[in-house]
């Protein structure tokens, strides 16, 4: 797996040589392990608690290592209910050296994902936009190489095709909830399927299922 450690801590490491690189280095190394550690508790002992629409606690994990393995850099989010994805998709980012912009259109449940976010230390790697993404999304400037869908299913379609354009090549769209019956969804479905400059498979480690497609 490979780690690119936090930004800001790294530039201050560009005036140092020698052995003091090798100290600073250290440095760096410890605090992402202490992050990693105080992330991975906080994600344990919520586990079984995260309810207004997040996603279950297999599938952040899912998010989480798509970015990671693919050296995602550059990330959006539509729909960041009380932040459980969002953390997920920080930490990820946090290793890769990452951004992450987040649209939610209920200002309390932003407030509490703020909250999360800031209370794990993974604040600076998250741009959190409050409003509604119909519009958000088309506004919103990329380029980006990883997205997750997690908003009203019945504009799956009109968000891919706002962000499509904003996708880098390799890039990922991914979409939740497309095992469920919900409306919207075979629709979805049906349009990235057949569509010829993606490649989509379905992850199925929880019953709600993650569509996730791959740009050409």
């Amino acid at each position: 797996m490979k780690v690119i450690f936090p930004i800001k801590l790294a530039l201050s490491c560009i005036f140092f040589s020698g052995m003091m690189v090798t100290g600073c280095v250290a440095q760096i190394s410890d605090t992402q392990s202490e992050l990693d550690k105080r992330v991975e508790k906080f994600l344990t002992e919520k586990k079984q608690t995260w309810h207004d629409l997040n996603v279950p606690y297999k599938d952040g994990r899912v998010l989480h290592d798509l970015i990671v393995d693919n050296n995602y850099q550059s990330a959006l989010e539509i729909g960041t209910s009380t932040g459980h994805s969002t953390v997920w998709i920080a930490w990820a980012l946090s290793k890769t050296g990452g951004k992450l912009i987040t649209i939610e259109i209920d200002e309390n449940r932003q407030r509490q994902a703020i909250e999360n976010l800031k209370t794990l230390g993974l604040a600076d790697f998250v741009d959190f936009r409050l409003g509604d993404a119909h519009q958000l999304v088309k506004e919103v400037e990329g380029p980006f190489d990883f997205v997750f869908s997690d908003a009203d299913k019945d504009w799956y379609i009109q968000y891919f095709k706002d962000v499509d354009p904003k996708l880098k090549t390799g890039g990922t769209f991914t979409a939740h909830n497309v095992l469920q019956s919900i409306s919207g969804i075979k629709e979805y479905m049906d349009f990235v399927n057949s569509h010829v400059g993606y490649e989509t498979t379905v992850d199925r480690s929880s019953n709600s299922g993650i569509a996730i497609s791959r740009k050409k």
